[in-house]
């Protein structure tokens, strides 16, 4: 278990409860203000990227409370060696170092694995650390199965699978620089690349090669809410589940991820319900506990069902 540290602050901002001081160097979230667990602090979140400490902030902050947070973290995580700051209120999301050394690039592990993460070029690092579960729960059901992956990213559940045994993983996205980071995100694990396949395309015009390349025994399918002229999941999302009779042999495993917080899990159960009958609910995997939400429907929802049969 990790340790907490109470911070303390001026009037000008409400008390910071606690965040975790990390007991191992595994990549993870130290506090979540967006869940809005913590009144006041809903516009920040700290994570832990050995050996960065990275908090982000959706709207300003006090330089001189900024500054005091920054010595906090940089004195209790005693691996720590920089401690940078990234404004998601600003355009394009810019980091600034605000003590220590200038970090840009680093390699994290995350339950035996790990994966390059880059601070700076992106607005994402390269890790969502709110789908360790997800991830653990991909290389526990993967072993001996031909593995399909939208909206791959930097491949984390790629990694995952093969980790877990998996035959095969056919990873696709439309950004052909996340999927090179995902080959040499294998490529760090020491995993055969033979049996992976990296697709930069457009899903939504390329069921035909996703075909191609199956069928599968377990399909993971984790996209944007939305992205301007490519992904809209309130509308989209129907496309590819009504094409899961298509992709997946009878009796496989479909892991589906909704990061919208104005979309519920109703909204996917009613989607599976109507565009493939044939997949059965099976559970939820929750993020982890750190990612505290006071209203559970705004956060992360990853759900699985099991596709049942080719016949409705």
């Amino acid at each position: 278990m990790s340790e907490t540290l109470p911070i303390t602050s001026s009037k000008a901002m409400p008390s910071f409860p606690v965040f975790s001081v990390p007991s191992t160097l595994d990549a993870q979230r130290l506090f979540h203000g967006r869940g809005h667990a913590y009144p006041g602090l809903e516009h920040i979140s700290i994570d832990w990227l050995h050996p960065v400490v990275l908090i982000t902030l959706y709207k300003a902050m006090p330089e001189a409370l900024l500054l005091s947070l920054a010595d906090k973290l940089f004195a209790e995580v005693t691996k720590s060696r920089s401690v940078q700051v990234q404004y998601r209120d600003q355009p394009n999301a810019p980091i600034e170092l605000l003590l220590g050394e200038p970090v840009t690039q680093t390699v994290v592990e995350e339950s035996g694995l790990k994966y390059h993460i880059s601070l700076g070029r992106a607005q994402n690092t390269g890790l969502f650390l709110d789908m360790l579960n997800g991830r653990r729960w991909v290389r526990e059901h993967a072993l001996d199965k031909a593995v399909l992956n939208l909206f791959a990213y930097t491949c984390g559940f790629s990694v995952a699978a093969l980790a877990g045994g998996a035959s095969k993983v056919v990873n696709l996205d439309m950004s052909r620089a996340a999927l090179s980071m995902g080959r040499e995100n294998h490529r760090l694990n020491q995993q055969d690349t033979n049996k992976v396949f990296f697709e930069g395309l457009d899903i939504f015009k390329s069921f035909g090669r996703i075909k191609k390349h199956g069928p599968y025994e377990l399909f993971v399918c984790d996209p944007p809410s939305f992205q301007k002229g490519s992904v809209d999941i309130k509308r989209d999302y129907k496309k590819i589940i009504r094409r899961i009779p298509e992709f997946m042999k009878p009796n496989s495993l479909i892991m589906l991820c909704l990061n919208s917080p104005y979309l519920s899990e109703q909204f996917l159960h009613d989607t599976v319900a109507r565009e493939c009958p044939a997949c059965e609910y099976v559970e939820s995997i929750s993020p982890p506990e750190v990612f505290v939400e006071t209203m559970l429907e705004r956060g992360l929802k990853v759900m699985i069902y099991r596709y049942l049969s080719n016949e409705l």
